[in-house]
């Protein structure tokens, strides 16, 4: 329930973050923030897990069931907040909940959703993705392309200014750009930009590139990551400054106050090139725990969210909620997996990988943790996509298999303790994922259970999601994660599964290497036919579901709950945020006093 993410994969850490956004991946925090972590180890003695996990789960499914129904409307609830009329005005405030706080506000240092999310707001891109899927115009008002493919020449908007009144031109573009390529720059998104043979600025509103071999996603890669100001930010060192934290942009908001664990307040740029954003401020609060942020939304003290399948299905299913608010659900461009880290002398034999994906029932986490609000996932691309493959290799829930390829792997119980070994090692790896995110760590568990069935310990750990992020995923520091991938339209994950971007903050953290993927991946981006690209991409999703490097495990819904006093809101397949500076609430319902000019 994201402003549509666009071009760039995002490391995601909350179900279905409810806030606008662009492009980007991973947290990338500046301070070193202080662990904060929970550890669950259910397993004390493997005889006793199957039962004690079983009791677990049905105790926590019945509670939830249960006692999730049974949420009462406040005695204050009032009806009827859908009928009043629906002149647009302006005016109110929007709170949105999140669980994650941006690290920095600068798109192309920022790696994970809650930087992006914010930062969407405040810059804009040559272009964007519109409601049908198809690109359009952004700062950039036309553009022509070469009949070779090779040279793209942006036609600008004129009379766009930055927060501080001065005039974007060409030469913002032209910076952002060498600062994008330059080796000093700590951004994972320089790929994209390295396949520029040429870039040109024949007058202030005109921006040209020239590429040196055919690339697919050319286009699709000048959003917001390379907007910045040229007079603002010419000769400093863009990591060092205090621009991430104060950022000048030219987008629909403007940063206005950031809080450290509170909040981050937004106020409308009135002078928005599109227009003045109808709601005066949008207020980004940052609430760490989902239960929580959902008391915030019963009392009124945020408006916008994403809701868990629990509270979609269950909590949300009364009076009071249908009176005043609006549900919405929808596909989206993002999965769930667990990855391993193929540095790690367990997983580095596929057969160990294939005998765990054996032992994971995903229809049980679909059933059990989404509540059949989402897919088992079979792959990095999610259904009913072209480059999506229907036909690749599968894992049905089948622990005689499982078994069999850990024997063949050389994992037996040599000691009759329940568990796995092999030369001297008991099979016993951690999974580590992010608070924050009830639906993972329900996943995790669920997981922990069945492989305890095939000899396996697993314990899980929960880290803060800065914490997990910069201490352990930076770093390499894991043996095995749940994660998420928001994804977009283009089908490139160079990024992702080549084996050139194993390095730190890079986001093939993974450590894969399959010289055949890196040239399906050069070979899907240096075409322009989408049926050669078909071809490249389904072959990698063979290659992945035979060597497993992640177990993909769901595509989710999106489940965003929003105030019934907002209007405007337009749902289409790049979800509802995307003309978030269009919604309104009419002026007999506004909750919060008019900015002042």
């Amino acid at each position: 329930m994201q402003y549509f993410r666009g071009f760039i994969p995002i490391l995601i850490g909350v179900p279905r973050s409810p806030v606008p956004n662009t492009f980007g991946i991973g947290m990338r925090m500046n301070e070193n923030t202080a662990s904060t972590m929970i550890d669950i180890n259910f397993i004390n003695d493997t005889g006793a897990v199957a039962v004690r996990m079983r009791k677990i789960l049905y105790l926590i499914l019945v509670f939830l069931i249960i006692f999730g129904c049974r949420h009462k409307a406040p005695e204050n609830e009032k009806q009827g907040v859908k009928a009043v009329s629906d002149e647009p005005a302006y005016g109110d405030a929007l709170v949105a909940g999140s669980i994650g706080e941006p690290s920095i506000l600068i798109p192309m240092l920022a790696g994970d959703s809650a930087s992006h999310d914010v930062a969407g707001l405040i810059f804009n891109g040559l272009v964007k993705y519109d409601t049908d899927l198809s690109v359009i115009g952004d700062l950039a008002e036309s553009w022509d392309i070469s009949p070779d493919g090779l040279v793209i020449t942006f036609h600008l908007r004129k009379g766009v200014r930055w927060f501080d009144g001065v005039e974007f031109t060409a030469e913002d573009i032209m910076f952002g750009y060498k600062t994008i390529i330059n080796e000093k720059t700590p951004t994972a998104y320089q790929e994209d930009y390295l396949q520029v043979k040429k870039a040109e600025v024949p007058d202030p509103y005109t921006f040209r590139v020239t590429y040196r071999k055919p690339f697919a996603p050319a286009l699709t890669s000048w959003g917001n990551l390379v907007v910045l100001p040229k007079h603002l930010l010419e000769g400093k060192d863009i990591a060092k400054t205090d621009f991430g934290r104060n950022p000048v942009g030219l987008g629909r908001y403007k940063l206005r106050t950031w809080t450290p664990g509170q909040d981050v307040i937004l106020e409308s740029n009135r002078d928005y090139f599109q227009g003045r954003p109808y709601i005066d401020r949008y207020i980004y609060k940052i609430i760490p725990d989902p239960a929580t942020m959902f008391l915030e939304l019963k009392a009124g003290g945020i408006d916008y969210m994403g809701l868990t399948p629990i509270q979609y299905t269950k909590q949300t299913d009364t009076r009071y909620f249908s009176g005043n608010f609006q549900k919405f659900r929808y596909p989206v461009f993002a999965y769930t997996y667990m990855g391993f880290n193929l540095r790690h002398p367990f997983f580095q034999d596929k057969r160990v990988r294939q005998a765990i994906a054996y032992a994971i029932d995903k229809k049980e986490i679909v059933d059990v943790v989404l509540f059949g609000l989402g897919k088992p996932a079979t792959g990095p691309y999610v259904p009913d996509t072209w480059p999506y493959n229907p036909n690749v290799r599968t894992y049905g829930y089948d622990l005689e298999k499982a078994k069999a390829l850990l024997k063949e792997a050389g994992w037996k119980d040599t000691d009759g303790d329940g568990l796995l070994d092999k030369d001297g090692s008991p099979f016993v790896f951690t999974i580590l994922t992010n608070m924050g995110n009830s639906l993972r760590m329900n996943t995790a568990t669920i997981i922990q259970w069945r492989l305890a069935k095939i000899g396996i310990k697993v314990d899980i750990r929960v880290l803060e999601w800065s914490t997990f992020i910069n201490e352990f995923i930076d770093k390499r520091r894991f043996q095995a994660v749940i994660l998420g991938w928001s994804i977009g339209l283009d089908p490139d994950q160079y990024d992702i599964w080549h084996s050139g971007k194993t390095k730190e903050k890079e986001f093939n953290f993974i450590g894969y290497k399959n010289p055949e993927v890196d040239a399906l991946l050069e070979q899907g981006r240096r075409t322009f036919d989408t049926e050669e690209r078909k071809k490249a991409y389904f072959k990698i999703q063979e290659i992945l579901a035979e060597e497993l490097p992640y177990i993909f495990l769901y595509v989710p819904d999106a489940t965003p709950i929003v105030h019934a006093r907002f209007r405007g809101i337009k749902p289409s397949p790049i979800g509802i945020s995307y003309n978030l500076y269009r919604w309104y609430v009419p002026k007999a319902l506004q909750r919060h006093a008019a900015m002042e000019p």
